[in-house]
């Protein structure tokens, strides 16, 4: 009785915390996932989220740190997808999407989106090539959001030869958005801001590989998203890692920056976002290393928190909160 009193104590005064994941049941069962508050999820880490709203739910798709601590590097081996129709309760499914997916990469589940057209679900991700020196980006296809989801062309779409770049990581990160007229664009890129038009296929290059001018501080993580008659290019900014944004008339630019949209997120080098409208809010869903004790650059968490836009559709910095988002109604 004296020893946990002397936990007690301990854990008030603040000098030890809780376990770092989901704790376990008498019976060895893992406990509910809380239903409010970030991280979203609290038994795995999840980083680098993309989200997609179909049919009034919304669908995260999330990279899983899975390095053992006390190791500082990147292990990554599959996505993971998280459902909620109220940005709150978060159902998981079965892992959709492994890297043997693709039998021509070698490793590394880096960031990911998926989208929606004709019916047809398409999961665009960073993977290490097996044969092609540095980083490259697949493209899988599903019936459904959440899969199965099988390699789409049985080769890489982007491939590290087929940019200019002293680093071999360049050819990461990609996002897809379709515009009011069907064009399907694809943006992607470190340190350079690569982007070029799909076709309708969505497995194929229309046309040349363009760089996006007039980024500063441009890192990594471009989002694409349109509200009202504004494009905006969202981005991880400097290192470490915030959020900086532009905005634009036309998805092709030119871009003007805009500024920051959220600071570093907490604990974490690294910095990745996804914008979606939803029930009539807003979001930005991001990571970040909140969960003691192996939380951190190698090990992050998915949150979620609002965004607001101002009169003359500027966004709002992003207020980065332990409390997370309400239930939408």
């Amino acid at each position: 009785m004296a020893f946990m009193k002397t936990l007690q104590l301990l854990f008030l005064a603040g000098l030890i915390t809780a376990p770092a994941l989901r704790p376990t049941t008498a019976l060895g069962q893992a406990a509910p996932v809380p239903k409010a508050g970030n991280p979203i999820v609290r038994d795995k880490y999840t980083a680098d989220p993309a989200a997609l709203v179909h049919n009034g739910t919304v669908y995260i798709y999330a990279g899983h740190d899975e390095a053992p601590a006390p190791e500082q590097r990147y292990v990554m081996h599959e996505w993971l997808c998280y459902s909620s129709q109220d940005m709150v309760t978060w159902k998981e499914h079965p892992s959709p999407l492994n890297v043997k997916a693709f039998a021509w990469a070698r490793d590394d589940a880096w960031a990911s989106q998926v989208i929606e057209r004709n019916g047809k679900f398409y999961w665009y991700a960073t993977v290490e090539h097996g044969s092609v020196p540095g980083k490259s980006i697949g493209v899988a296809v599903a019936d459904s959001p959440t899969g199965p989801f099988k390699d789409a062309r049985g080769s890489a779409l982007i491939t590290n030869n087929m940019t200019e770049s002293k680093i071999m990581w360049d050819d990461i990160d990609p996002t897809v958005f379709v515009d009011d007229k069907g064009q399907a664009y694809l943006y992607w890129g470190n340190t350079n801001c690569y982007w070029a038009k799909l076709k309708p296929n969505m497995t194929e290059l229309d046309g040349p590989i363009n760089k996006v001018a007039n980024l500063p501080g441009y890192t990594e993580a471009p989002w694409v998203h349109k509200r009202g008659g504004w494009y905006y290019l969202s981005y991880a900014y400097q290192f470490p890692e915030k959020i900086a944004y532009a905005m634009s008339r036309s998805i092709e630019g030119p871009w003007e920056f805009k500024g920051l949209l959220n600071e570093v997120a907490g604990n974490s080098n690294t910095n990745h976002q996804a914008i979606i409208s939803f029930k009539g809010k807003d979001y930005f869903i991001y990571h970040n290393g909140a969960i003691p004790t192996d939380g951190g650059s190698f090990r992050r968490s998915v949150c979620i928190d609002y965004l607001y836009y101002n009169k003359d559709g500027t966004m709002q910095r992003v207020a980065m909160t332990t409390e997370g988002v309400k239930a939408a109604k």
